[in-house]
């Protein structure tokens, strides 16, 4: 019985550091890799790739209304060199310079546990319907956005407009005096 028990001890004593690391490990910082397996889950670089390609659809807009404004003193391909230029951007992107803040932010569970979610049913209906949630929103909140601009706007050139008529009835504060 005395055997029994020692030998229960030394497994119990021996299973405890495993348990113990069992434990620790989901609350290690992330590593580059699990960081990287959550972003190939989330599809990250396509959704930044959609992501830019809205964002250039202005850019490109503009660039062709401002190749159009002045086309007779522009070269004839002006607009080709702008969407070269914003494609070169884009392909320059430093996707990966995120890795370090989920690294910092997020532990080896938290990245596990996310990427698992990711690879649900739900977690991938989240990821496709996404963009079209926020490009939906975006287009409802710009028209506020704008007239909250527009007032922002009124209401500091409102303010400027008083400190000039201010300042312009005070004598300077700062003016020598004569003794």
């Amino acid at each position: 019985m005395r055997r029994f028990s020692s030998v229960v001890a030394v497994c119990f004593i021996l299973a405890c550091p495993i348990v113990s690391f069992a434990q620790t490990s989901a609350d290690a910082p992330a590593s580059k890799e699990d960081v990287e397996n959550y972003l190939r889950a989330v599809h990250s670089h396509e959704m930044m790739a959609q992501t830019l390609e809205a964002m250039m659809k202005p850019a490109q807009q503009m660039a062709h209304e401002q190749c159009a404004k002045y086309k007779d003193s522009l070269p004839a391909d002006c607009e080709a060199r702008m969407k070269k230029n914003m494609d070169d951007w884009v392909k320059e992107m430093p996707f990966d310079a995120m890795i370090p803040s989920y690294e910092k932010h997020f532990t080896k569970g938290d990245m596990e546990a996310l990427t698992a979610f990711y690879s649900t049913p739900t977690g991938e209906k989240i990821l496709r319907e996404m963009p079209a949630i926020l490009a939906e929103s975006m287009g409802a909140m710009m028209p506020m956005m704008r007239r909250a601009a527009d007032r922002m706007t009124e209401r500091t050139q409102q303010q400027v407009a008083q400190m000039k008529k201010d300042s312009a009835k005070k004598p300077a504060d700062n003016a020598p005096t004569s003794n």
